[in-house]
C-alpha cells in the first residue's frame, strides 16, 4: 500500500490514512468492534497529544500501532484488577465509617472543656496538650508542682465526667463501635 505523502510536514496529518488499518487491527485484539472504536480513539488521542515524542521521517503507522497495542494490553490488565459488579451488589454490601464521628467527638469536647474552670483549662492544655511535664507547667504557671497534679487529675475526672465517659475511655471508642454496630445490623461489610 503506498501512502500520500505529507503535504504540510505534520505527521497529524498522516493520521486519518492509518484509521481503517488501526480499526482491524483494534478488532483483531479486542473480538468486540465497540472495544476496538474505543481503542482506536484512546490511541488517537495519545498519538496526538504525544506527537512531540515521534520522530519524524520513521513510520507513523507502525508508531500508532505500538500506541494501539501498548493501551490494549494496558487496559486488559487493569480489567483483571476489577471487581465485574453489573448489578451493584457488591458495590452495595461496602459501607465507609462515616467521617463525622471525629468533628462530632470534637464538638462534645469543646463544649465539655468550656465547662471546666480557666485553671482546669489551662493545665490541660500545658500538661495534656502541649506535653509539658508537671514541673514545667508548675514553673509556667508558678504554683507548687502538687497543685498542677492535683489540677491535671481533677480536671481530668471533671472532662470525663462532663463527656459521659468511664474512667480510661477513649472519646471515640463509643462513637466507633456504635456506628460499626449500626453497619453491621445493616448486614454490609467495611471497604
Amino acid at each position: 500500500m503506498t501512502l500520500a505523502p505529507l503535504v504540510s510536514g505534520d505527521p497529524r496529518d498522516e493520521m486519518p490514512v492509518h484509521l481503517p488499518a488501526l480499526r482491524a487491527f483494534a478488532i483483531s485484539l479486542t473480538r468486540n468492534v465497540s472495544e476496538a472504536d474505543d481503542l482506536v480513539q484512546d490511541t488517537i488521542v495519545k498519538a496526538w497529544s504525544n506527537i512531540d515524542k515521534f520522530t519524524v521521517g520513521t513510520d507513523l503507522r507502525a508508531w500508532m500501532f505500538t500506541i494501539l497495542r501498548n493501551t490494549f494490553f494496558s487496559h486488559r490488565r487493569k480489567r483483571k484488577r476489577e471487581v465485574a459488579d453489573p448489578d451493584g451488589i457488591h458495590a452495595a454490601g461496602l459501607f465507609e465509617k462515616p467521617e463525622h464521628d471525629g468533628r462530632l467527638a470534637f464538638n462534645d469536647f469543646l463544649g465539655a472543656f468550656d465547662q471546666l474552670s480557666p485553671e482546669h483549662r489551662e493545665v490541660l492544655i500545658l500538661v495534656g496538650a502541649n506535653g509539658y511535664s508537671c514541673e514545667e507547667a508548675a514553673a509556667m504557671m508558678g504554683v507548687a508542682v502538687g497543685t498542677v497534679k492535683s489540677r491535671t487529675n481533677r480536671a481530668r475526672a471533671k472532662l470525663t465526667a462532663l463527656l459521659g465517659m468511664a474512667e480510661g475511655e477513649d472519646i471515640l471508642s463509643g462513637d466507633v463501635g456504635s456506628t460499626l454496630a449500626v453497619m453491621s445490623r445493616s448486614g454490609t461489610q467495611a471497604a
